[in-house]
């Protein structure tokens, strides 16, 4: 009966009241078993599968499990533990025809152990590091008994106003969709049928990170030829890598919400890409589609929907409602129906439900005994991850690193902030596990230098920003203030400055501050966060500013400041102990900007890889009738692919080996990159590419390879890169993917802005 039991379908069906011919199909065949299920479901059955509910008021658990049972529920997300899901799966195995569950969570950086903030894995370029964080990802939540998570987020991001610019890769598409490969195979290792892989979902789809003014669900009004150069390479790459899921975005597109976008989900989605997935709306998507207008009532919505190819819909109130009455009026074609039925069992099949069940529950006894046990993190893992993911932006006079013999003064609202630590969507973390900037830089030292600690300052004084990141969270808040006046915070932290050899201040962002729904109009430091940093600068010791924070800062004023600046954005569970590796030298930081840092918002939108124009501005020359600011300089403060080290670099001059390239051949660019410094380093050499002349106006760069090489000090290594017509390809006015003969710069560099040049002509 138990070997029955975790059959799924194989379970009983002969006795069950369906058709004669109910032998059940070899569970070999994925086809033949799913098309012979389906034959035994009912229309409330089949709904029900289509049903992905929220564990959460609205839906208590005694009233899931019965829904469960009665087979009017596919999935549930937001329950995080094997003691949780056992008895919904229970209840699964109870219904008529035991179609198994699967249990989904947001699983970003981290599950248990909590990785850097997508962002901060971006700025490791290393793809071996970015692809261990998911893996122990999928490894922890699978023992967890979740089955799929709602990642890669491969949003393109060019506006840091967006909040959800911390949960991506930045602003690159070529970076972003090497990226998405190695995520999604991380999560689904060899197979997401394995009991320690989990499924990828990948989101936003589609073009959420261009949302109108950085302004979180808003509108997306964008070109073709954008769309598909662009924005849409990291989904696609995704998809060609076997993700197995799909989440819509929230955004319309073009006019067209998602959610109801048939030529996003079936032209583009299913028919030229091949996507034979499952499709799950965001939450809640399918009932916004009356707020945004384009649909009259529920009953409308869900059918838009379904039609568009929502498969599933998530914290559904629709599709139970409304379907059963959309089917029998022939509104929606049971084709329709089925189709997306089909694909949701499709993904359990291939989640290895219905060969087991319990495959990643497993049995009551081998549950931990304590779920958030400390043994079931991956420290080293992710201080090593961490640790690769700091960006060095400042260093005068080698104020950085530390002596382990100093005297720190260690201010800031976010020196001992466990909770800020973990950054945004940090799953199943905890933060009295989280190693903070403070505990880091104390167990650096030992009892070999000494830490003097001062608050200095709130993350804000403004009543209404704390109260906005404490509204969700108002049973434990997460910004919790200093009740002291400001200046007494400011004096305190100025007395710690003066008896201390050195000033290391922990200061930006509340995790909250970059989230979902924290579009932000300023992306200054706080402001008292500003005076706390001027007063410090005021005591004339060594000022060391560690960023925390979860999008480009315009930090101008405090980069002029401060000596060191090391960004950390959101680091993780291991977070202060990599910072503190890396300000007292025991790791020398390797990081790279994954995303420009304007000067200013007024500059925004800014990316390196712009589009050509008539009137370019021009650094150094007049600027009168180019395109410019003409009240501040043109410039980023720091440019895509920006990272400093302790030790120096330096590349040769290029080398082609050809000045020609036949469309079927390769050419191969080859560059030394010496370290001269006097500590072993790592760095990223970084390959651009410029169509010089082409049907239509090309950006003036765009990264096409890198290499992250670690040198010895004095060592020297030849970099090669192999360039063929692919690499010159993009999409035409008629949306042809092509590559036009001509002229192309070759540029390489250690970031976007410093590079060396060589030209070839495309034959």
């Amino acid at each position: 009966m138990k070997k029955l039991c975790l059959l799924g379908l194989a379970v009983g069906l002969a006795s069950l009241p369906v058709a004669a011919d109910s032998k059940t199909a070899p569970i070999e065949n994925k086809d033949a078993f799913i098309a012979h299920l389906m034959k035994q479901m009912t229309l409330e059955e089949k709904i029900g599968q289509l049903r992905l509910i929220s564990i959460g008021p609205e839906m208590p658990r005694e009233l899931i499990r019965k829904e469960i049972a009665a087979g009017n529920i596919g999935g549930t997300f937001n329950s995080i533990s094997r003691p949780e899901n056992r008895p919904m799966q229970d209840a699964a195995m109870r219904s008529r025809l035991k179609i198994p569950m699967f249990f989904a969570y947001d699983v970003i950086h981290g599950h248990r152990t909590i990785f850097p903030i997508s962002l901060g894995l971006a700025s490791s370029w290393d793809m071996d590091a970015i692809g261990r964080s998911g893996r122990i990802a999928a490894q922890e939540a699978s023992a967890d008994s979740l089955d799929i998570t709602f990642a890669p987020m491969v949003d393109i991001s060019r506006d840091p106003r967006w909040g959800r610019t911390s949960e991506g890769f930045g602003e690159d598409t070529y970076l972003v969709s090497r990226i998405a490969k190695v995520m999604v195979q991380a999560y689904q290792g060899k197979s997401p049928s394995q009991a320690d892989s989990i499924m990828a979902s990948v989101k936003h789809f589609a073009l959420y990170g261009a949302v109108e003014g950085g302004r979180d669900y808003n509108v997306v009004d964008m070109s073709p030829v954008k769309m598909y150069q662009t924005y849409l390479p990291p989904y696609r790459a995704a998809i060609d890598a076997g993700a197995g899921g799909v989440m819509v975005a929230l955004n319309s597109v073009n006019g067209v919400p998602a959610t109801s976008n048939t030529w996003l989900m079936q032209d583009l989605l299913r028919k030229d890409w091949g996507f034979k997935g499952l499709a799950v709306s965001d939450h809640g998507a399918i009932f916004e589609l009356l707020k945004h207008g384009v649909a009259k009532d529920g009953r409308e919505a869900a059918k838009l929907a379904i039609k568009a190819g929502i498969d599933m819909s998530m914290n559904d109130s629709l599709y139970g409602k409304e379907l059963p009455g959309l089917i029998k009026s022939g509104e929606v074609p049971q084709s329709d129906l089925d189709n997306a039925v089909r694909e949701v069992l499709g993904a359990k099949y291939d989640m290895g439900l219905f060969k087991d069940p319990y495959l990643r529950i497993g049995k009551a006894e081998d549950d931990p005994a304590d779920t958030n046990a400390e043994s079931r993190l991956h420290r080293a893992e992710a201080r090593d991850v961490a640790k690769r993911s700091l960006v060095l932006l400042k260093n005068e006079k080698q104020t950085l690193p530390l002596e382990k013999s100093a005297k720190i003064a260690v201010v800031g609202p976010l020196a001992k902030a466990p909770i800020d630590m973990m950054g945004s969507w940090a799953a199943a973390g905890q933060p009295a596990q989280s190693v903070t900037l403070f505990d880091g830089m104390s167990r650096a030292l030992g009892d070999k230098g000494q830490l003097v600690y001062a608050r200095g300052s709130n993350i804000t004084t403004d009543k209404k920003i704390v109260d906005y990141l404490n509204f969700l969270n108002f049973d434990a808040p997460e910004v919790v203030d200093d009740p002291r006046p400001e200046q007494q915070l400011i004096d305190e932290a100025v007395q710690a400055a003066k008896q201390a050899d050195v000033v290391v201040a922990a200061v930006g962002e509340s995790r909250g501050m970059s989230h979902e729904s924290s579009s932000r109009t300023d992306l200054n430091i706080p402001e008292t966060q500003r005076k706390l940093i001027a007063a410090l600068k005021a005591t004339g010791k060594p000022l060391v500013l560690v960023l925390m924070n979860g999008r480009p800062l315009t930090i101008g004023q405090e980069q002029d400041q401060a000596d060191a600046v090391l960004e950390t954005w959101f680091s993780g569970t291991e977070g202060g102990n990599a910072i503190a590796d890396v300000l007292f030298g025991d790791y020398n930081p390797s990081g790279k900007l994954p995303i420009t840092f304007p000067r200013s918002v007024g500059q925004v939108p800014m990316y390196y890889n712009h589009l050509t124009i008539g009137r370019p501005f021009t650094p150094g020359k007049p600027g009168n009738y180019t395109s410019q600011y003409f009240d501040e300089e043109n410039t980023p403060l720091y440019p895509f692919g920006y990272g400093l080290s302790y030790t120096d670099f330096s590349l040769s001059n290029m080398a082609l080996s050809s000045t020609t390239l036949n469309k079927s051949g390769k050419l191969d660019a080859s560059i030394t990159v010496r370290n001269t410094g006097k500590r072993d380093g790592e760095t990223v050499v970084q390959l651009y590419i410029q169509d010089v002349a082409g049907s239509m106006i090309r950006p003036v760069k765009e990264l096409k390879n890198f290499q992250k090489v670690m040198l010895k000090a004095g060592e020297e290594k030849v970099i090669h890169f192999t360039i063929d017509e692919n690499d010159l390809k993009f999409y035409n006015t008629q949306l042809k993917y092509v590559a036009e003969p001509g002229k192309f710069n070759v540029q390489i560099g250690l970031d976007s802005r410093d590079v060396t040049q060589q030209s070839f002509e495309l034959l």
